[in-house]
């Protein structure tokens, strides 16, 4: 993952620990003093939410401790691998669209980051400016011309 996935994910583990960790522990000493447990429905949903926070902790400290960062802007080059930002040119359209082969976990297509295990990303490794590459979308297949490969 890129150093700012990395960031993103230790961001997300410290603000559970540190705010919503203790707010929900407040929150289910709160419903306890409500009385019946059996019938508290604030209790049972402060418990549940408990659950997901406890998940979610360790989820992220799995990710984290397993995680590998690269840091694209270190690379050069005009071959496209992990980190590299492309600019394609759809065939059909000639639509320009830009991505950023990014890891799995920091993916968001609408903000131009594209996961390494995405089909167009697979395609994308090893390409350089002029190639061309072909996909299959559930829409059908498409074709995209490289046109520019940085590392920023």
């Amino acid at each position: 993952m890129t150093p700012v996935g990395y960031d993103r994910l230790v961001a997300e583990l410290k603000n559970l620990k540190d705010v919503q960790r203790p707010a929900v522990i407040r929150a289910i000493a709160e419903a306890r003093e409500h009385g019946d447990l059996s019938e508290n429905a604030e209790y049972h949903a402060a418990r549940e939410k408990q659950s997901f926070i406890e998940g979610r902790v360790l989820e992220l400290e799995d990710k984290i401790s397993r995680a590998e960062v690269i840091d694209s802007s270190k690379m050069t080059g005009k071959t496209i691998r992990f980190g590299a930002t492309v600019t394609l040119a759809d065939e059909d359209t000639d639509e320009e669209s830009t991505y950023r082969i990014v890891g799995a976990d920091e993916s968001d297509i609408g903000g131009g980051l594209l996961s390494v295990a995405a089909p167009l990303a697979r395609a994308l490794i090893g390409k350089e400016p002029g190639d061309t590459v072909e996909v299959t979308t559930p829409g059908g297949s498409k074709s995209y011309e490289v046109m520019k490969v940085s590392y920023k």
